[in-house]
């Protein structure tokens, strides 16, 4: 989730019709598209595989402490407190945020290349390599606290975590999970109208599902195997219906920027940001608020960024913003992080691949689509899906993404930007998930010892 900057003030909106001209202004020519990725990694002891307490004198502040200092970054204050770090020569890496449980997460710049995007993930790990070392901490990509309770892990001192931290629980069981226990991926992607939009939006939605078996890695809660291929995106399923799924409205005739404004208008809000303080108003509509009639705020009238925070509390499985979020995969390994751009990429950034991908969804129903949002956590890519299972959708959509790469011809060092596509090659070559791979090394060489996870998998 995006950390507030304190700065000007930005415009007051007053009317629905500036917000949607907020959406709007994300259309740019292919030309200007660029790919921008964040992704998040759990931070532990190395000493005994324990989480790591913001405090302490080897803890998350003094992580953040040692990177803006050796690395050049501008940190971020909260009451005191640093929450995060960025940089203005933005190429060389973003931002670095911390999410509720001590995750750390990097915000990429936007890049224009997978080869670029691998070279700034590259970058971000040495660099946090560099630092944990000598603090005696380590970094493990993977889409669900392997092994820590809920009880255990640690608390950011980040105020909107503390509004939704007591708002989480009256919506759904595993809210808090969500918040302190997972870690994703996800890639950012532009688009040029909203006719490119809606059909970009279309495409990421219905093969999201395929896109958390390929990269499903989160098979452990609590030292054991959970039953799962990925149990973060279980947990997505009951934190909040009024934010999280499929957007069937998505795929309804009219659909664009007006609709899923007023999608966003009736999402309960979590918070206001004002005076460095973020006011309590969980529950509350955005509407309430462009009407003034905001209970805590009475006659207040939002501003942009308002809304562009407002938007950040939205957590459909693709999430519009002045950008689409791909937001289905797990964290994984430094392959699997490069992989899930380079996938995106080559699905929506090349027009032919494109088509390829929307004729493949063209005719799947609600029902199929959600029956995969539901199936897919437990079965992964054995989901039953018409005549076959959802292996045989997962080549296809390789096979798409593979041609769309190719005729982008982006050519780095190593070849063209289809090289970052060899992890999912391998996936649907064997038929085996990152999890299925954990799951084989706990039941094998691990002999049941999840403390082998964090030796063996971490970057």
């Amino acid at each position: 989730m995006s950390t507030r900057v304190n700065g000007p003030e930005s415009p007051i909106i007053r009317s629905r019709d500036e917000l949607v001209a907020y959406l709007e202004a994300g259309c740019k020519p292919a030309a200007e598209w660029r790919i921008g990725t964040e992704h998040e990694k759990f931070v532990f002891r190395t000493a005994d595989h324990s989480p790591v307490a913001y405090e302490g004198d080897r803890g998350i502040r003094v992580l953040l402490e040692s990177l803006r200092d050796r690395f050049g970054w501008d940190e971020v204050l909260e009451k005191g407190n640093i929450i995060a770090l960025r940089r203005k020569d933005c190429p060389k890496g973003g931002s670095v945020s911390l999410e509720p449980g001590g995750q750390l997460e990097l915000s990429g710049a936007p890049l224009d290349t997978v080869h670029q995007m691998q070279e700034e993930i590259r970058q971000h790990l040495a660099e946090v390599g560099e630092v944990g070392k000598e603090l005696g901490l380590g970094f493990l990509g993977l889409g669900f606290s392997p092994k820590w309770t809920l009880a255990e892990t640690p608390v950011m001192p980040k105020e909107r975590y503390r509004i939704m931290k007591r708002y989480m629980p009256t919506r759904g069981r595993l809210g808090l999970d969500m918040m302190f226990r997972t870690a994703t991926v996800q890639v950012n992607m532009d688009f040029s109208s909203e006719a490119d939009m809606v059909k970009k939006l279309r495409v990421g939605l219905a093969l999201q599902s395929v896109a958390t078996a390929l990269f499903a890695n989160s098979p452990f809660t609590d030292g054991k195997p959970n039953g799962y291929q990925s149990y973060r995106a279980e947990i997505w399923r009951d934190t909040d219906p009024d934010r999280t799924g499929l957007l069937p409205f998505a795929f309804e005739d009219g659909m664009g920027f007006e609709r899923y404004v007023d999608y966003a208008l009736d999402v309960p809000m979590y918070f206001v940001y004002r005076d460095e303080s973020y006011i309590d108003v969980a529950g509350a509509s955005f509407r309430h608020f462009l009407d003034g009639k905001l209970g805590p705020l009475p006659g207040v009238l939002p501003t942009l960024d308002d809304w562009a925070d407002h938007l950040t509390t939205l957590f459909p499985d693709v999430r519009l913003k002045r950008f689409l979020e791909m937001r289905g995969a797990d964290a994984g390994d430094l392959r699997q992080l490069c992989a899930l751009p380079a996938l995106w990429v080559g699905l929506l950034y090349d027009s032919e691949a494109l088509d390829q991908a929307y004729a493949l969804i063209a005719d799947w129903t609600a029902a199929e689509r959600q029956a995969l949002r539901d199936s897919v956590p437990r079965l992964g890519l054995a989901t039953p899906f018409r005549r076959g299972t959802l292996l045989d959708v997962a080549r296809e959509m390789v096979t798409v993404a593979l041609g769309g790469l190719r005729r982008r011809a982006r050519v780095g060092r190593n070849g063209d930007e289809r090289a970052a596509l060899e992890p999912l090659l391998e996936t649907v070559e064997a038929g085996r998930s990152p999890s299925d791979r954990l799951l084989a090394d706990y039941r094998g060489a691990w002999h049941g010892n999840i403390d082998r996870l964090f030796d063996t998998q971490a970057f």
